[in-house]
């Protein structure tokens, strides 16, 4: 654990040891290991208990992998390509009240569905495995590839992998490829009022 990584309160360990690495082995991942990440994933609080989160998945060496690497920029697809797999995380905009018929808006949707990515990275990283989101990426080409609805907000595409030696990236983001610290916790929290500048 690198020095820049030292809570500022007693917290569980797993909180600090996840961070978001570049450097993936490509080492093929079994059903049953990323799907234990979705099933984490699956079990996020939120409003209603609607669970507006849905995952569309490539694993690496499949047919659908050329597809889910190409909605990527050119940036992120010079890193990613050594994943394991690659999920598109969606989030559903409306949901049906109990003891309704119809269907309204979902306002808590993107946030319940944060929830879910976070189960998503935490039980990846106690399992072993890295996880990386991704916001550079053409939500418009995978609305249209993947058959989305518009219905479906396109939140993230994550990389998943076994984290390999810096050495296996492009040379610039070699020297970013560590964790990263966190502001301290008084420039995010107020009591009583916002106080922020």
């Amino acid at each position: 654990m690198t020095e820049i990584r030292i809570p500022e309160y007693d917290i569980d360990p797993q909180f600090i040891k996840r961070w978001s690495p570049r450097a993936f082995t490509g080492e093929p991942i079994a059903d049953a290991t990323l799907l234990s990440f979705l099933e984490a994933a699956r079990w996020a609080p939120s409003s209603y208990n609607s669970q507006p989160w849905r995952f569309v998945y490539a694993k690496n060496g499949t047919e659908h992998w050329p597809r889910f690497l190409g909605l990527l920029s050119e940036f992120n697809q010079s890193w990613a390509h050594n994943a394991s797999a690659l999920v598109i995380l969606l989030s559903k905009k409306t949901f049906v009240p109990p003891g309704k018929t119809d269907a309204i808006p979902a306002t808590s949707h993107a946030f319940d569905t944060g929830a879910a990515w976070a189960n998503l990275a935490l039980q990846a990283s106690l399992s072993g495995w890295g996880t990386h989101a991704i916001g550079g990426y053409d939500k418009d080409k995978a609305r249209q590839t993947l058959g989305i609805p518009e219905d479906y907000a396109l939140e993230a595409a994550i990389a998943i992998g076994k984290q390999g030696d810096k050495a296996l990236l492009p040379a610039g983001l070699q020297e970013r490829e560590e964790p990263t610290p966190r502001r301290p916790l008084a420039e995010l929290v107020a009591e009583g009022g916002f106080a922020f500048a």
